[in-house]
């Protein structure tokens, strides 16, 4: 199906937007078999991609790392996340989606979306994170480097239904594992 779970397109956040205004207005939740309906409702505005139930499965099994952001009590933003053994037992996060709608971007709740990963992957010791984008998208990428994610990896016809099909793999290793590149 489409490229699977694998997508990831950025907020897009310009600079940082209301000076923090917008993120005292916003407010994260977990995302559960619930409010999962969100999650598809958004992915369906914000990426080219339709995504399989095992994506939905995935977010709902990270828990605290799959959230929904909400402004003024509107969901506007979601980060999704996949957690990945790697050999020798290690864990990863794979970031599958990070998205906010249009008129809410700038506004420092992708930004917000994110430091909640890092926050949770520092007090779990988890010391690698990574995504793909499609190389065409440079908000997202800018966007990642901001943060310290760093280009890794250029996949060929990693997606199907899109075009450019290439990506690039983005990398960021926090904490002990900073060194290591």
């Amino acid at each position: 199906m489409g490229a699977g779970d694998g997508e990831v397109a950025a907020s897009k956040e310009k600079g940082s937007g209301a000076g923090g205004g917008g993120v005292e207005r916003t407010s994260l939740d977990g995302v559960r078999d619930k409010n999962v309906m969100q999650l598809k409702k958004l992915n369906t505005a914000l990426f080219p991609v339709r995504y399989n139930e095992k994506y939905y499965q995935d977010a709902i099994a990270s828990k605290d790392f799959s959230k929904l952001a909400y402004y003024s009590d509107i969901c506007v933003g979601a980060i999704a996340c996949r957690l990945e053994k790697k050999e020798g037992g290690a864990i990863r996060v794979y970031i599958m989606t990070l998205g906010v709608l249009a008129p809410y971007r700038g506004l420092g709740i992708g930004t917000k979306l994110l430091n909640h990963v890092f926050d949770l992957s520092a007090k779990q010791s988890i010391s690698e994170i990574y995504l793909h984008v499609q190389t065409n998208n440079d908000d997202a990428i800018a966007f990642y480097k901001k943060f310290g994610f760093e280009i890794t990896q250029t996949i060929h016809n990693y997606y199907m239904n899109i075009t450019p099909p290439d990506c690039y793999v983005l990398t960021k290793f926090i904490g002990q594992a900073a060194t290591k590149k």
